[in-house]
């Protein structure tokens, strides 16, 4: 179907091309707001434009879903899908911090089969196959195994009132990142309660979980790919042990965010 050398090569070559218009290595890029307080920057489009044409020749048969590329429906009609953000993490890439990651993920039939993380100004690369496993670079992964929620780490920049029994722990922009540290076992749960897109979280909810975090949407749903309309409402990521606690904790803020 596709060659994981020749995907993890091209993927390279994207987070190479973004780190060469990083502010972190002195470069100035232009940068302007979509709208709602939205960064792009002119990293998100050159590297959007080189994955399509490269992922696209790679894999002719799949459809292609980008944020930085105008939604085609014509992507329903595919069997296999590109996901893709070229910079997650955008607001710490314009500014200079190396909390960003090129994110790609191919997925069959509403599930991601593989996935890749760059995140160059780290010096990570972030890999995964369905039933494979997941590696950083090179080396297996192994998810957080904790078995209490009281003082879990949990990526974010303060502690909630409902959450100060949590441990704070460094927070990169890229969500990306965040569910990968989780993978990593460097954190122990990553929840989120707003609505987000595909392209922000389906590479990394594959790299999860064949890391053996369990993944699923604020609700505890399963997370599927490729739908009509492109969003899920929140995620939540977590060692095995905590989850079902971790959700009955989201839940009261989860409800008040859908009513708001």
């Amino acid at each position: 179907m596709f060659d994981p050398v020749t995907l993890a090569t091209i993927v390279t070559e994207a987070a190479d091309r973004a780190l060469a218009l990083w502010p972190g290595h002195g470069h100035a890029p232009k940068v302007w707001d979509k709208g709602h307080d939205n960064p792009v920057c002119e990293a998100d489009l050159a590297v959007d434009a080189f994955l399509h044409e490269a992922l696209g020749a790679l894999v002719p048969q799949a459809g292609w879903l980008s944020e930085e590329t105008v939604d085609d429906p014509v992507r329903l009609d595919h069997g296999l899908c590109w996901v893709v953000d070229p910079v997650d993490g955008t607001r710490d890439f314009v500014r200079g911090r190396p909390g960003w990651a090129v994110s790609v993920a191919l997925v069959e039939a509403g599930r991601p089969i593989a996935a890749m993380l760059a995140a160059p100004a780290r010096g990570e690369v972030w890999l995964a196959q369905a039933g494979q496993g997941a590696t950083r670079n090179g080396v297996p992964l192994v998810a957080s195994q904790r078995l209490d929620l009281n003082g879990a780490r949990m990526p974010m920049d303060h502690l909630p009132p409902t959450s100060v029994d949590l441990t704070m722990v460094a927070k990169p922009n890229s969500i990306a990142l965040r569910m990968a540290m989780v993978a990593s076992a460097e954190a122990d749960l990553l929840a989120t309660w707003r609505w987000g897109y595909e392209w922000d979280i389906a590479a990394a909810a594959l790299i999860a979980q064949e890391a053996g975090a369990v993944v699923t949407d604020a609700h505890g749903a399963d997370l599927i790919f490729n739908k009509p309309d492109p969003r899920a409402f929140g995620v939540l990521v977590s060692a095995p042990a905590i989850h079902a606690e971790a959700r009955r904790r989201v839940a009261p803020t989860t409800s008040k965010a859908l009513r708001g």
